[in-house]
């Protein structure tokens, strides 16, 4: 369904379900579906592969958006909505300090970032976008913020989990560098155009 660098399809629930480890429905219960993200936004499932049985049953392969990071399940499905399919995929390199988001397979956008500090790391993985903000008076965060799947590795106690954002910045001149609790900053002015291009369901790959 998706080989989350030209082509991506992602969906949201269209009822709660147990994730199971495996097509079968009889192994293990990985996770459970959920309507909303932690911030109240519908959730965004990212799907991998589709598996059709001896008795026609569909089972698609998700990514969950749940600790630990990387985690991946199966669920019916007629547990998941329409599927929607996304073009984009941002790449963050953690030692470079640049973001570089392409649009199948082309650059189309890139910018230097910041990313978390020795003792809140950024974590590494595949991940996606699952929301996305607009402020006004939230100098912090600049302009704009997008949600990820991802969970900050040392921070199960910071506001609604520990979800790993990328966002714009009161404190450009930390950029590049490593100044924070393990969301991604970006200069506001690159963080607004970001924002108009990236939607969510783009894969988000950090190293």
């Amino acid at each position: 369904l998706s080989d989350e660098r030209t082509k991506t399809r992602w969906a949201h629930p269209a009822r709660l379900s147990d994730v199971y480890s495996r097509h079968d429905g009889r192994s293990r219960r990985v996770a459970r579906l959920r309507f909303f993200t932690e911030d109240g936004f519908p959730e965004v499932y990212l799907l991998l592969r589709q598996y059709t049985d001896d008795q026609e049953r569909e089972r698609v392969q998700i990514r969950v958006p749940k600790r630990p990071n990387g985690r991946t399940g199966w669920v019916p499905r007629d547990a998941l909505g329409p599927y929607n399919v996304n073009r984009f995929r941002l790449a963050v390199s953690r030692k470079t300090l640049r973001a570089t988001l392409y649009k199948r397979g082309k650059r189309v956008w890139t910018a230097r970032v910041g990313v978390g500090a020795p003792g809140t790391r950024t974590p590494a993985g595949r991940f996606w976008v699952r929301e996305k903000f607009r402020f006004k008076d939230t100098p912090v965060y600049g302009t704009h913020a997008i949600g990820t799947s991802a969970y900050a590795p040392t921070l199960s106690d910071w506001p609604n989990g520990g979800v790993v954002g990328i966002h714009g910045t009161d404190q450009p001149d930390l950029i590049p560098g490593r100044p924070s609790h393990g969301c991604i900053r970006v200069p506001n002015r690159a963080i607004r155009r970001l924002a108009r291009l990236m939607s969510v369901g783009t894969p988000v790959w950090i190293r």
